[in-house]
């Protein structure tokens, strides 16, 4: 693999150290180790391993430098071949998301501390992988900023065993008491309390000596000046040493009694505790983040609660007084640290979340209406499974026709939005498309092809999104087609979407799931309507939607169809909703040489197929439950008047579609005075159609 690590500047510090042990042990396995940084003092050291540095504005907050860096990157990521691309701090990453976007890289983070719920904090949150220091990030990173418990990955820093070497207290505890805090000197790292819990312990100690290691930054330099002022006001600057930035401290280490870490906040994790465990330097350290994490209180060291120099002063008493107990805490502190913070742990961690993110792979189907147009995606889904058969697959489909892929093998996860009730209006789409965001697809299909699909695709921000070019925001698929001509049937026309990713149209039945509940209760409703067990059966949806009503034939000659029928022993079953309630009863009572059963508004749309399974033959006009019997492989007689069957008739076994041909037809007009479209279908040519198919 090639690794780009990214962060502000190469120098000495936690961030830069974690850098540099990862670069060792990715060149050393063998992989390309690519570091951008503003430089410094670690650059050299990076490429004597074998590291490749480029230098970047990485540590400017400009928005302009920001802007100006992004393309510069960009190249650095193609010229590379990098594969991942791993950002450790804000202000890179914000360059890393969109060079990585741009060159369709995959983008990591590691959430290096307790970042303020601030805008700017929230790209440590856009990556696929977020590799958080400890269990209080990872908390902070979730309720704070709503990243997905699955896309966030538990590595701890760690310690290079190679460098640091163990060395026994008791074995090093010479005339002098040496306590050390070792870390940039800002109000952060509660330099000030230390000071102050140190002057209780030299009332105590008297030999001790005091090292503060590390040095400000040029904007806390007022604050050293505090520190240091403390210092001497409490009669300390003759056992105190300011030793500034060090390069190498396992040295120091090897020289040090007791550490302590005086963070008054959140800490991330606290990497030099761990490198203290493992030169067998017992640490007092505040109970603050993840601390937690690494010490076990009075087994592996002592925890105290944050800004309290008298609490911290008497552990470090407690650890002077008893060596035996500085020895424990030593030997126990160091097979923790080699069994959780190996840097050859860390790096095999790390290395599983690059892999993951890799294979893993996110894709989004987004068909919300209608009823009948979920069930003829189901060939499409189908062939995208047979495509993708280790990818995540979500489904977002409407509230309505959710039930039609509940028990789908194909996806892994169902979305049901309801644009019409919770979801409706500006805000229930814009929260729509934040959980879209938060789920951090790889790869969008838009099946739905309207201007809300578009959006939601765009919003999701998945970097390929696919369907048509229609000119309802079509543009903001990056990948789309044109419409073209003449009309194709539905299935073939969503393939034409699914060809730009390699999916050809090779089988395009129609499926649904009904479950054997949804038999069981079909069979119970029938037995309750007297039907003799060599019956056959014929089912009629008795008419489309209160909208189309062009698409309805008249009552009258489905009562006239109903009396022929039964005078064939024949029963019929009509279906509809509950709209169709009142037509259902009015057809039963014109109907007079047969008993009808009436299922309208009694059925789910999986107990619908369940019951058309049952039918010999299914007569509908152009609606959803037409492509239900078409999905149970039922023969059906298809009702064709305003809409056009080239376009919309569903694969079928066996099928026969009466239409009349008409200088107005197809009209696509869901009203109209004279419907002679489906007035001049005869019951005479229903009734030859029902013979040559039960034959």
């Amino acid at each position: 693999m090639n690794i780009l690590q990214v962060l502000p500047e190469l120098n000495v510090g936690g961030v830069e150290t974690g850098t540099l042990d990862l670069s060792k042990y990715l060149v050393r396995l063998g992989h390309k180790a690519v570091v951008v940084s503003a430089g410094g003092s670690l650059v050299k050291d990076l490429e004597a391993l074998g590291g490749i540095h480029y230098q970047l504005p990485l540590h400017k907050k400009s928005f302009i430098s920001i802007i100006k860096t992004i393309p510069r990157l960009v190249e650095i990521i193609k010229k590379e071949k990098i594969d991942i691309v791993h950002a450790r701090s804000r202000v890179p990453a914000w360059i890393a998301y969109f060079a990585a976007r741009s060159t369709k890289t995959v983008f990591i983070t590691t959430c290096h501390g307790y970042y303020k719920k601030h805008p700017f904090s929230y790209v440590m949150g856009w990556a696929k992988r977020v590799i958080v220091l400890s269990n209080v990030i990872a908390r902070h990173m979730i309720e704070d900023f709503q990243v997905p418990h699955d896309r966030i990955k538990l590595v701890p820093r760690s310690v290079d065993l190679e460098k640091f070497k163990y060395l026994s207290p008791d074995k090093k505890r010479g005339k002098d008491f040496n306590v050390g805090i070792i870390g940039r000197i800002t109000p952060l790292k509660g330099h000030l309390f230390f000071i102050k819990a140190m002057a209780k312990v030299a009332r105590v100690v008297p030999n001790l000596k005091i090292w503060v290691v590390g040095d400000a930054p040029s904007s806390r330099q007022a604050y050293k000046e505090q520190v240091q002022v403390l210092t001497r006001r409490l009669g300390l600057d003759h056992c105190t040493e300011f030793l500034g930035t060090q390069r190498n401290i396992p040295e120091v280490l090897s020289n040090l009694d007791l550490v302590v870490l005086a963070t008054t906040t959140h800490e991330a994790f606290g990497r030099v505790i761990v490198e203290a465990q493992a030169s067998g330097v017992p640490v007092v350290a505040t109970k603050v983040g993840g601390v937690v994490d690494i010490i076990e209180n009075g087994r592996t060291g002592l925890m105290v609660a944050p800004s309290d120099p008298q609490s911290m002063a008497e552990a470090v008493i407690k650890i002077y007084k008893d060596p035996e107990l500085a020895r424990n805490f030593a030997e126990a502190a160091y097979q923790k640290v080699k069994e959780r913070y190996s840097v050859e742990l860390m790096v095999d961690n790390t290395l599983d979340v690059y892999k993951d993110a890799l294979t893993s792979f996110k894709l989004l189907i987004i068909k919300l209406s209608s009823l009948g147009d979920v069930i003829l995606s189901t060939p499409g889904l189908r062939a995208i499974r047979e495509k993708f058969p280790r990818h995540k697959i979500s489904f977002m489909v409407g509230e309505e026709s959710k039930e039609v892929l509940l028990r789908s093998p194909y996806i892994d996860e169902l979305l049901v939005v309801d644009l019409k009730n919770k979801d409706k209006g500006v805000k229930g789409f814009l929260n729509i498309a934040r959980s879209l965001r938060k789920k951090n697809f790889d790869l969008v299909i838009d099946l739905q092809n309207n201007k809300a699909s578009h959006l939601l695709s765009f919003l999701s921000l998945a970097p390929d999104r696919f369907g048509y070019d229609n000119k309802r925001f079509g543009f903001l698929l990056n990948h789309r087609i044109k419409d073209e001509k003449p009309a194709m049937d539905p299935v073939a026309h969503q393939f034409r979407v699914l060809k730009m990713l390699g999916i050809d149209l090779l089988d395009n039945r129609l499926e649904l799931w009904p479950s054997r509940e949804d038999d069981e209760y079909i069979e119970n409703f029938l037995n309750k309507e007297w039907l003799s067990a060599d019956q056959k059966i014929v089912g009629i949806n008795i008419s489309a939607s209160k909208r189309w009503l062009t698409k309805c034939w008249p009552k009258e000659r489905l009562a006239k169809l109903c009396d022929e029928l039964g005078l064939r022993n024949i029963r019929v079953v009509v279906t509809g909703t509950q709209e169709d309630v009142a037509q259902a009863n009015m057809l039963a009572s014109m109907v007079k040489s047969a008993k009808i059963i009436n299922a309208c508004a009694k059925t789910s749309i999986n107990q619908l197929a369940a019951l058309i399974k049952r039918c010999s033959l299914y007569i509908s006009a152009d609606s959803s439950p037409l492509h239900v019997a078409c999905a149970v492989n039922i023969p059906v007689i298809a009702f064709f008047g305003p809409t056009d069957p080239a376009r919309h008739m569903p694969p079928a076994r066996e099928r026969v579609i009466i239409r009349r041909e008409l200088p107005c037809s197809p009209c696509y007009k869901p009203k109209c005075r004279h419907k002679k479209c489906m007035n001049l279908i005869t019951v005479e040519e229903v009734l030859q159609a029902i013979e040559k198919l039960l034959k």
